[in-house]
């Protein structure tokens, strides 16, 4: 059975009818959706019905690329160079909110097979990609229309796997919208993006490192809003990334530069109190990198040491949820360990006070200016507590 279906189109067939019924579903739905009639809007139907099928004959075509098949191989090779001359790809991504239902997820297939494409050590769509950014941010942007958001969240993260990519978006000033459409309403658009968020974060460690000592001050700020969120679900995974980054070696600088803030400190503190026991657990292991640094900022030791009976009390208490949990024995060390560096803090001498090698404490308010930290109630972990 020929490749293309039963008419037996070449690649550059497949391309033109798709595009052309595209380029027509755009041209209607501006009319339809202006004019606002039923003859209009049945037309928009009918070419939404010619795009959903030229889709699905592109999809098998990919398909049978998996083949063991060379003239498949040549003929889907041949199909990609017509995707790319044609600028296909950014075409279906502009009208993807046109096409119903079947048809996006016949585009986001088409897309990542597309995407996937390697010719010996080279990756074709990668390099397309890279020259036009533009489609990396409308993908982005799809978080803003429900309809398509899962979608372009799925061929999103399938092209920040590539380095290039994920550099692409991470230096721009789009990447910052992500922490907006982590806050949305719905859920699942804020599911999805929060993943493409940490995906951006953590999978190339490198990149991410450099990314994060160069942009720290508005990566913080933005972050911060994620953290002190009115939503559980976005201040616990917050939270829980965080922690991650702060002990991934490959983020010293960060780190660094993270725990010798008071004000990051205080913030965590009052995480420490938060009514849920899951917020507590997540602060308690950003709160522990506080305490296990050696060189302590003075603002830092000022406000653990202010606070350090009452701290070493409430952690002494402190519990996970189930204490048949399979963590809780190295839960349980980490929290005496904490618990026995806190009781032994002391303010530094003189002589002592500056350590050499230390992250630097200039633009740190001092504890004086920062009230000292917030002060801890007695802890209440009764059975009747929240356990979120």
């Amino acid at each position: 059975m020929p490749l293309f279906g039963k008419h037996n189109k070449n690649p550059a067939e497949v391309v033109k009818t798709l595009k052309d019924a595209l380029n027509a579903l755009d041209k209607v739905d501006r009319k339809a959706e202006k004019e606002q009639l039923p003859t209009t809007l049945a037309k928009a139907l009918k070419v939404q019905e010619d795009v959903s099928k030229n889709l699905t004959v592109m999809k098998n075509a990919l398909q049978g690329a998996n083949q063991s098949d060379s003239h498949a191989e040549v003929q889907v090779s041949q199909l990609g160079q017509e995707v790319y001359s044609s600028h296909l790809l950014l075409l279906l991504v502009q009208n993807l909110s046109k096409i119903d239902f079947e048809g996006r997820k016949d585009a986001v297939h088409i897309f990542n097979s597309i995407l996937h494409r390697q010719i010996g050590t080279r990756l074709p769509t990668v390099e397309y990609l890279y020259l036009k950014p533009q489609i990396l941010f409308l993908l982005l942007s799809g978080y803003e229309t429900p309809d398509v958001a899962l979608n372009c969240g799925a061929m999103l993260r399938e092209c920040i796997k590539h380095e290039d990519l994920a550099k692409l978006v991470l230096c721009s000033d789009e990447y910052y919208n992500l922490f907006k459409y982590v806050e949305s309403v719905s859920f699942d658009i804020a599911t999805d993006s929060f993943s493409t968020l940490k995906d951006l974060l953590t999978r190339h460690k490198r990149l991410v490192a450099e990314f994060l000592d160069l942009n720290y001050e508005r990566v913080i700020t933005h972050y911060q809003t994620l953290v002190t969120s009115e939503n559980y679900v976005t201040r616990r995974q917050s939270l829980k990334l965080l922690s991650d980054l702060l002990l991934d070696r490959a983020n010293y600088n960060f780190m660094s530069r993270y725990i010798s803030s008071s004000d990051n400190l205080k913030l965590i503190m009052n995480m420490l109190k938060d009514k849920s026991r899951n917020i507590r657990i997540e602060a308690f292991h950003v709160f522990k990198v506080f305490v296990a640094n050696p060189h302590k900022p003075k603002p830092i030791l000022d406000i653990l040491v202010r606070n350090r009976e009452k701290l070493a009390d409430f952690l002494s208490r402190f519990q996970l949820a189930n204490e048949n949990d399979a963590g809780v024995e190295q839960f349980n060390e980490e929290k005496n360990y904490v618990i026995r560096q806190i009781r032994e803090l002391k303010q530094p001498t003189a002589a002592t006070a500056s350590p050499a090698g230390v992250v630097s404490l200039s633009g740190v308010n001092s504890v004086a200016q920062g009230g000292g930290g917030p002060p801890l109630p007695p802890p209440n972990l009764s059975s009747k507590e929240s356990s979120e």
